[in-house]
């Protein structure tokens, strides 16, 4: 709960202060303070955001574990089948092919939520964590020393702790204060977001046009609604942003009539340039860094916010460990535990799915070809198919 202090020069002790109010920085703040960890979350209200975000089922676990899934759970639609579709107009192209959650022994390989709903049920669950307080504001300063950090908020107030979670974005003032470097790299891509209605039901499958330019991703978000992902050249997203809602409506239901009959427009549109980022380290002593501070993704396969989500599970697990043995939670022996189980998570997908979309824009005949052998493996090999799949939703188990 946020509390107005009286003297801006007045200081606070936290075991951890969390810096970010997005979804992953939410998530990490329950459950560092779930975990035992006196926690601070500084963050502004988090702003309007029109997106949702498909939830696979290691992150419906690790929601399920803290006690929010259940509040979640009536505004969010199942995935239970994801089909690939190749476009039809490139030279080589692979078989459809279709991942049943079934298959695997699952309901559904996650649900499709409302970013605003997902972060709504994230703040009204840390309102109620004891242990846990938010300060809405902005973290004017951040100091990073050997035995502590100190984050001074934009009305002056001083909190003192002993470990800073970075969950403040691609322009991490975390990861900037902890000298963690980082790379970048652009794609000539941008990312079209809106909510359709459609006349046919989507049967709780998301599909995946792959074009040239990009992915056409449409994911069940309630009967007879889907979100629309729909990756293609910026200039082509501009000027499909810039139509009005009945040619917006057209120009979507060209590729989306076939699999959803004639749709129209539930929601306002978004257009977002396609970018990735990886920083150097995930931690130093004192710091760590969680979902976009630490890396970011192209919105392929619904790993962004997901590998976040597994992000502030690991670093609520590692600092609650130590905290229930006495040990320093900011200690560089606790946050070398975080680097090392989450480096080889998010170097995997990071690659895979800057792989997955360089894939789709080149048109040379080899790499076509070689995409397309793939996908005829994955369709007709049940065990890769399956391998595929678990890795998928919950890598190595989680």
């Amino acid at each position: 709960m946020t509390r107005t202090r009286k003297t801006p020069e007045a200081e606070a002790e936290a075991d951890a202060i969390v810096v970010g109010g997005g979804p992953a920085g939410l998530l990490a703040a329950l459950l560092l303070a779930q975990g035992g960890v006196a926690t601070v979350l500084v963050a502004p209200p988090a702003p309007e955001d029109h997106r949702t975000t498909g939830l696979l089922a290691g992150s419906v676990a690790i929601l399920e574990r803290a006690g929010i899934w259940p509040a979640l759970l009536p505004a969010a639609s199942p995935m239970r089948a994801i089909r690939l579709i190749d476009d039809g107009g490139r030279r080589i192209s692979g078989p459809e092919v279709v991942f049943r959650a079934a298959e695997i022994g699952r309901k559904a390989f996650g649900h499709n939520i409302a970013n605003r709903e997902l972060v709504a049920a994230l703040a009204e669950a840390a309102v109620e964590t004891p242990n846990l307080r938010r300060v809405s504001d902005t973290a004017a300063e951040i100091r990073i020393g050997i035995g502590g950090v100190t984050v001074r908020t934009g009305a002056g107030e001083t909190l003192r702790g002993r470990l800073v979670v970075g969950a403040d974005g691609r322009g991490s003032a975390v990861r900037a204060a902890a000298g963690i470097g980082v790379r970048r790299w652009g794609y000539d891509q941008a990312a079209l977001v809106t909510t359709l209605r459609h006349a046919r039901g989507h049967d709780d499958i998301s599909t995946e046009i792959h074009t040239a330019a990009g992915p056409f991703t449409l994911v069940p978000l309630g009967d007879r609604r889907s979100s629309l992902v729909w990756v293609t050249r910026p200039a082509e997203a501009a000027a499909l942003a810039a139509l009005d809602d009945a040619a917006l409506a057209r120009a979507i239901g060209r590729r989306a009539e076939p699999i959803l009959g004639a749709v129209t427009l539930d929601g306002p549109r978004q257009v977002f340039p396609l970018s990735g980022l990886a920083a150097r380290r995930l931690a130093v002593p004192r710091a760590a860094l969680v979902g976009e501070a630490a890396h970011a993704l192209p919105p392929i396969g619904a790993q962004g916010l997901n590998l976040g989500f597994r992000d502030a599970a690991a670093i609520a697990e590692v600092a609650g460990e130590a905290r229930r043995t006495g040990a320093d939670p900011g200690a560089a022996a606790v946050t070398a535990r975080y680097e090392a189980r989450r480096r080889g998570d998010v170097a995997s997908r990071t690659t895979g799915v800057d792989l997955l979309n360089r894939s789709l824009l080149t048109d040379a005949a080899p790499a076509l070809a070689l995409r397309a052998l793939a996908l005829q493996a994955v369709k007709r090999v049940a065990p890769l198919r399956r391998l595929l799949m678990r890795e998928g939703i919950a890598p190595g188990g989680v």
